[in-house]
């Protein structure tokens, strides 16, 4: 609830949702394969919309509370630092559910409002999708000047409540032609695909949870952002030399996260039927080995930390 209620989460899934619609108003004259090219940025905005989420989250929930002086006096009470640093992190990885929630609503409508050079805008999807918003921030508005309510966080809540209403009106309500004489469709293989993105948003998570406990906002958005660059290049950098033999590529890659196992943009291509169901579960498997690994890091680095 403390992370809801800060301007920047508001902001950020705000904006990510918005940009996200208007990636399937634009035409990319992309010869028949421009509701893929939509497919592919949305799910690259849900990814690095992630990035800030997890790096901002994890930076307000622990560094500042450790400088501010309320862990200090949280941890004064009969509260163990292994409970409050595990329950930081499942307050981020909640906050970053949401946001990954509210993101793939609005790319499974961009999917539906995606056209190619023989149709056009979606005016109907984007202005029920623009009312919504609105009516959000309306709602947050009204609950905080008549009920004194926190309104950033009742606009947050009325965000995902609302453009979730606006999708189920759009898509049984509305019709659009995606192409010539072909009616645009919702692209459901888009969620598991969204969900291996949570997957890989939980690890980052993780880790800049981990480099809060000693580190400031700015130093654990460079260290989070260089091991996410770094884990798009493992297969490159580390794979290949570790199938020769190499110790050391073999240890690297298995400390450095492999973001290409939870980038799965190419099943969404025409004909194939999406992320099977058991990749999930296995992905889901590493997740839970590599955070195992990072919070035992963090708490490891949490204990000894001084607080006053």
């Amino acid at each position: 609830m403390e992370l809801v209620r800060q301007p920047i989460f508001l902001l950020l899934m705000s904006c990510s949702a918005c940009f996200i619609v208007f990636l399937a108003c634009v035409p990319y004259f992309g010869l028949g394969d421009d509701p893929r090219l939509v497919k592919d940025s949305v799910l690259a905005v849900i990814l690095l919309t992630g990035l800030f989420g997890a790096v901002i989250s994890a930076a307000a929930s622990v560094a500042h509370e450790i400088r501010s002086g309320t862990a200090l006096a949280v941890l004064a009470k009969p509260v163990g630092r292994v409970n409050f640093l595990l329950a930081k992190f499942v307050g981020v990885a909640a906050a970053l559910t949401l946001l990954t929630y509210v993101n793939l609503v609005a790319a499974l409508l961009a999917s539906r409002m995606a056209f190619d050079a023989y149709s056009g805008v979606d005016q109907a999807a984007l202005s029920i999708f623009a009312a919504g918003m609105a009516m959000a921030y309306a709602a947050g508005g009204f609950t905080n000047y008549f009920l004194r309510r926190q309104f950033t966080a009742d606009a947050v809540f009325g965000v995902a409540v609302l453009i979730t209403l606006a999708f189920i009106v759009v898509v049984f309500f509305t019709k659009h032609e995606e192409s010539f004489m072909t009616a645009g469709k919702v692209d459901w293989r888009l969620v598991p695909a969204a969900v291996l993105i949570l997957f890989a948003l939980w690890i980052l998570a993780g880790l800049a949870i981990a480099c809060s406990t000693r580190l400031e906002m700015i130093p654990t958005m460079a260290v989070c952002s260089g091991l996410f660059l770094i884990g798009l290049m493992s297969d490159y950098l580390f794979g290949a030399p570790a199938k020769a033999g190499n110790w050391w590529a073999s240890v690297l890659y298995a400390i450095i996260p492999d973001w290409q196992l939870f980038w799965m943009a190419d099943t969404l291509e025409p004909g194939k039927s999406g992320v099977p169901p058991v990749y999930l579960f296995e992905a889901l498997g590493y997740v839970a080995g590599y955070l195992g690994a990072t919070l035992a890091v963090a708490l490891l680095m949490f204990q000894d930390r001084e607080l006053s």
